[in-house]
């Protein structure tokens, strides 16, 4: 990784949020170096004075008007920061031909600047974390799409509950998908002019992964909604809520982003719209996401204070008593996925423990969809029974069809082809009743 990366990783991460950093190494400096300059282009057609030096732009610092004989001195640009542990300042003389040459000769030695000062344990660590959080949308995007094909292919597993864990699924496969495509365009592409003039192809990628990005946190939001209206209400059109829970998952995000997206394209149409954190429209973003945040924070408190009244009631039975165990450890699990670690970080300054709100926010956040899948699907009671009654009943198949070769016809005496017997026998195996008639007791993760 070069050494200006370490602006990329502590700019982006000292907000709040667990997004994937997007702005590139190169478009850190670059977009603070034509702020100054449009800054300071501004600020000289004010200048009144004609004796003496007028203001300056020397591509790097604006030196203000001074008068001949006068020794200005300024600080290094705060950008500098990022590739030095001290800045220092820069000095400049007014002649009476005009401005001297800067004092020290170089910007590199009067700020302490140098490209091989980089401490390698740094740049391993940023390297770390970029490999670790590939790793991680790499296996959520392999479980996830093991979970939605198993979800998809048994009909018995056809339910409200599943379909929302479907749509949070679709959504983290989205969310790693974005991530890839986001990290190709601006680290990987070897376009250097996509800070100042980007295609229309680069700032449509960016306006899918923030789409992505906030879609994700809106269906956890979803995931939340539903688990605490099953302990609230004791009866309700889940058909009706459900496609309540589509138009929050799906189409509340549309509408954040599409005002993002006309408000960047009217006002704040410069690169590739990856410098979110020294934009004023990035509230547009963030704030929808810190409130889902919130809410679902509020949201998790809420069941487990319910779970916690439930299981003191003297009213409640032992099987009952049994089935509210399993869902308060099942919503102890959601832990992670409600978004408890951002009420956690939203409390610290941005700069404090840079280090580990990386490792939480990019690789643990990276690994949620992975999580997601095993406690939805793969330890999904209902799951593993009917991957059990598919597998026997494959077993069953492949004896009696072996069996048949051999003792054809594959037609019964009474006209009852083998098919159908093998659907009898499955039906009324007592070890199938057993299965089926304790569905219900199964987690309800």
């Amino acid at each position: 990784m070069e050494p200006p990366a370490a602006c990329l990783w502590l700019s982006v991460f000292s907000c709040l949020l667990a997004w994937v950093s997007s702005t590139s190494p190169e478009c850190t400096a670059m977009l603070a170096i034509e702020h100054e300059r449009e800054k300071c282009l501004a600020d000289s057609g004010l200048d009144n004075q004609t004796v003496g030096c007028g203001r300056m732009w020397d591509n790097i610092t604006c030196w203000p008007s001074a008068a001949v004989g006068e020794v200005v001195v300024m600080p290094c640009p705060m950008y500098f920061i990022f590739f030095s542990s001290s800045l220092g300042n820069v000095t400049r003389n007014c002649t009476s031909q005009g401005w001297a040459d800067m004092y020290p000769a170089t910007y590199v030695a009067a700020c302490g600047y140098d490209t091989n000062s980089t401490p390698v344990e740094e740049t391993t660590f940023y390297g770390t974390v970029k490999t670790g959080y590939t790793i991680g949308h790499s296996l959520s995007l392999i479980a996830l799409t093991a979970a939605m094909i198993i979800l998809c292919l048994f009909r018995k597993l056809h339910c409200t509950r599943n379909y929302i864990h479907m749509h949070l699924f679709m959504s983290f496969i989205m969310r790693a998908i974005a991530v890839f495509i986001k990290d190709v365009i601006l680290f990987e592409s070897g376009e250097s002019d996509h800070c100042s003039s980007s295609s229309v192809g680069c700032k449509a990628a960016m306006v899918f992964f923030q789409y992505c990005i906030m879609a994700n946190f809106f269906w956890l939001l979803v995931e939340g909604l539903y688990l605490h209206t099953l302990l609230v209400v004791s009866f309700f059109s889940e058909r009706k809520y459900f496609w309540w829970y589509i138009l929050i998952g799906w189409g509340a995000p549309s509408v954040f982003i599409t005002a993002w997206t006309l408000v960047k394209v009217h006002y704040d149409n410069f690169g590739c719209w990856e410098d979110i954190g020294e934009s004023r429209y990035w509230l547009i973003i963030r704030a929808p996401i810190a409130v889902s945040i919130l809410v679902n924070f509020i949201l998790f408190v809420c069941i487990i204070r319910i779970l916690f009244q439930k299981l003191h009631s003297p009213d409640v039975g032992r099987n009952e008593t049994s089935q509210y165990s399993r869902l308060a450890k099942s919503t102890l699990l959601l832990i992670p996925l409600f978004g408890v670690h951002y009420i956690v970080f939203a409390f610290f300054p941005d700069n404090f423990k840079i280090e580990i709100k990386l490792v939480f926010e990019l690789v643990l956040g990276s690994f949620q969809g992975f999580v997601g899948a095993v406690l939805y699907c793969f330890l999904n009671g209902e799951v593993q029974a009917e991957l059990k009654r598919k597998w026997r009943r494959w077993h069953l198949e492949r004896f009696l069809g072996s069996d048949m070769k051999y003792h054809h016809p594959s037609v019964g005496s009474n006209g009852t082809n083998f098919s159908t017997q093998i659907s009898m026998l499955t039906k009324y195996s007592p070890k199938t009743r057993r299965c089926s008639s304790s569905q219900a007791d199964f987690s309800l993760v």
